[in-house]
């Protein structure tokens, strides 16, 4: 599997003016190569091998008056924004034929310097490295202070440098890991989670875990700063200044919710060997009156990390349907009792006479539904390996115990 292991960095000015100008012209090659691709197809014409775009959209166009500036930043760079345009298109065909799993996708699109993330990316012949000073030396952008927040478990063969909207700039090395070394201490332990609003997540065994509410706490702050962008005349600086303050306020509610997803999810696996959640459908819950608490709460993010790190960890996941009555039926007796608004908290059962708490008897009823009631040992452990954005390329390497960004 891979893990992607992501790292702040502190470019000083002259080193920001040299990664704007290769984000620049990696943005240029990537539209080149859409554009030749699109006169192509309008043409009737076969498309273009990378290797024909490469040389003229590359070493050619460096030749020129129009593209000379090209020549101002890594050749690796360029290459691998050409590479990008031609994975996006491949991506996009196998999706057409339905050879590529999940949903469609569009044909790739001309990149804006407006765009909120731009990227870049040095392979192992750019020749950069780690100096013995612990900065992070690119070809032609120099020396770059790093935030080693932790330790890479191996040199790596490639480096992603981003630039987010809030400005920020992160290195990002991606390393393909055998899980079997970070396998954690078995244990008998397995519990069923029913994720909500109220609580973020109920526990089978009664635990409730109150919802954070990132987004709803942060919601005075972000509304005076989205009031004070909008009142900005568009295209001056001040404006600029307080996009930024809106990008950095906003990503600072999703890292704080990204570090409680991560937190949780660490926790639930270090003590139970067997996890069940039920798989809801997130986009269908986004567009009704509760969307604004649904994407406050993350979901799919949880989920998502649950399934790397039951790999990861050697631990069990089990998705139960979305259409499971987990709700509906008595986790003592079995008795269907019928739908209930969400209004109704605890219910007592028509045939038994237990009464229940909604939430616990869902975790209950959701551990029992994948099959987690007596033992972990049966249930399936296949989630996918964590996708790399943008093709990044891996380093092989085993891990001694970080954690994945």
């Amino acid at each position: 599997m891979q893990l992607r292991y992501s790292f702040r960095l502190y470019p000083n000015a002259v080193q920001q003016a040299a990664l704007a100008r290769a984000f620049g012209c990696a943005r240029v090659v990537f539209n080149d190569t859409v554009r030749a691709r699109e006169n192509a197809r309008a043409a009737a014409e076969p498309f273009p091998k990378i290797g024909e775009l490469s040389t003229r959209l590359i070493t050619q166009a460096k030749q020129t008056r129009e593209r000379s500036w090209l020549g101002e930043v890594s050749a690796v760079v360029l290459q691998q924004s050409l590479r990008d345009a031609e994975s996006a298109y491949r991506n996009f065909f196998a999706s057409l034929t339905g050879t590529r799993k999940g949903p469609k996708l569009g044909p790739p699109r001309f990149k804006s310097r407006k765009d909120r993330r731009q990227s870049i990316r040095f392979t192992a012949n750019a020749r950069w490295k780690i100096t013995d000073a612990g900065r992070l030396d690119l070809p032609k952008i120099g020396a770059e202070k790093v935030k080693w927040s932790r330790a890479l478990p191996v040199t790596p063969s490639s480096v992603t440098v981003i630039k987010d909207a809030a400005g920020r700039f992160f290195a990002s090395f991606v390393i393909d890991t055998d899980p079997a070394t970070e396998r954690l201490p078995r244990t008998e332990n397995t519990i069923g989670i029913d994720l909500g609003l109220t609580h973020f997540a109920v526990l089978s065994d009664g635990t409730k875990i109150d919802s954070p509410r990132f987004l709803r706490r942060a919601e005075k702050k972000l509304k005076k700063a989205h009031k004070e962008l909008s009142r900005k005349q568009k295209g001056s600086k001040n404006r600029t200044k307080a996009r930024l303050k809106v990008a950095r306020a906003h990503a600072k509610v999703a890292d704080a919710r990204r570090e409680f997803h991560h937190q949780l999810s660490t926790k639930l696996f270090s003590e139970n060997q067997g996890i069940a959640v039920e798989n809801l459908s997130v986009a269908g819950l986004a567009r009704t009156r509760l969307a604004k608490s649904v994407h406050d709460a993350g979901w799919s993010q949880f989920i998502n990390m649950l399934a790397y790190k039951a790999e990861r960890y050697g631990r069990t996941l089990v998705k139960i349907s979305r259409f499971e009555p987990t709700s509906q039926i008595c986790s003592t007796c079995g008795h269907r009792d019928g739908p209930k608004p969400l209004s109704v908290r605890e219910w007592t059962c028509g045939a038994c006479g237990t009464r229940h708490d909604r939430d616990t008897n869902a975790a209950i009823n959701t551990k029992t539904a994948a099959g987690l009631a007596a033992s972990a040992c049966g249930a399936p452990v296949r989630p996918g390996a964590i996708p790399a954005q943008r093709e990044e390329t891996g380093s092989h390497g085993f891990p001694t115990g970080n954690r994945a960004a």
